[in-house]
């Protein structure tokens, strides 16, 4: 009995999760302001850093998580689960990093409607796989449980609206003619980019769903 009390426990990995869900939420929003703000090269550049920010802050979450795991005995969920959720939810920002960089290395003169249709898409992903997260230290709790596995159906039907609006988009590219070969390149691959921020809040919620059916 002495040696169980004397074991590392816990970690804070719930903590250390919220703290990485908001920091997605934050960066997607300060991702949205940048492609609200993308007529203006000063603001553009401020939600770019804003991003940037955000990335750098939850690879440091990441680390912690993982020096925490060599660290920690006994954990309040499956050490598998651990690691695969914290490197799925660096995922995303890294991906919300990658999209704001293409947007600037590709240099994109212009966003169309559709771009704007899957930056807001992703952020709503984004702010319920931090709701999804901030129910995880609680699923013991049925109606707790209920609400998580509710919001990680929600990022599955936005996933679903993502890949619907970007199919439509790259359709709508190849038909209009009077787009420039460039342009249509750069705007493909924004739209996948963004896109892919909504797949992998997908693997967020199907992660978490299987952390809920498990120990709930």
């Amino acid at each position: 009995m002495l040696f169980g009390k004397l074991l590392p426990r816990d970690g804070n990995f719930f903590e250390m999760f919220n703290e990485h869900g908001r920091l997605i939420a934050e960066g997607a929003r300060a991702f949205t302001a940048l492609i609200d703000n993308y007529a203006d090269a000063t603001l553009r550049e401020k939600y770019a850093a804003e991003v940037d920010a955000a990335e750098r802050a939850a690879d440091k979450i990441t680390a912690e998580v993982s020096r925490a795991l060599h660290k920690t005995f006994i954990t309040p969920i499956d050490r598998e689960q651990i690691h695969g959720l914290i490197n799925a939810l660096d995922d995303v920002l890294d991906l919300l990093q990658d999209s704001a960089e293409t947007l600037s290395l590709y240099d994109v003169k212009r966003l169309t409607e559709d771009v704007v249709r899957l930056g807001d898409l992703s952020r709503k992903c984004c702010e319920r796989v931090q709701h999804a997260v901030s129910l995880l230290s609680r699923i013991n709790e049925a109606s707790v449980a209920e609400a998580a596995l509710k919001t990680c159906e929600e990022i599955d039907r936005l996933e679903s609206d993502a890949d619907r609006v970007m199919r439509s988009a790259i359709s709508g590219l190849f038909r209009d003619e009077s787009i420039d070969t460039r342009e249509l390149i750069k705007l493909k691959a924004v739209y996948e980019h963004l896109e892919s921020i909504t797949d992998r809040c997908e693997d967020v919620a199907n992660l978490i769903e299987g952390v809920v059916l498990e120990n709930s």
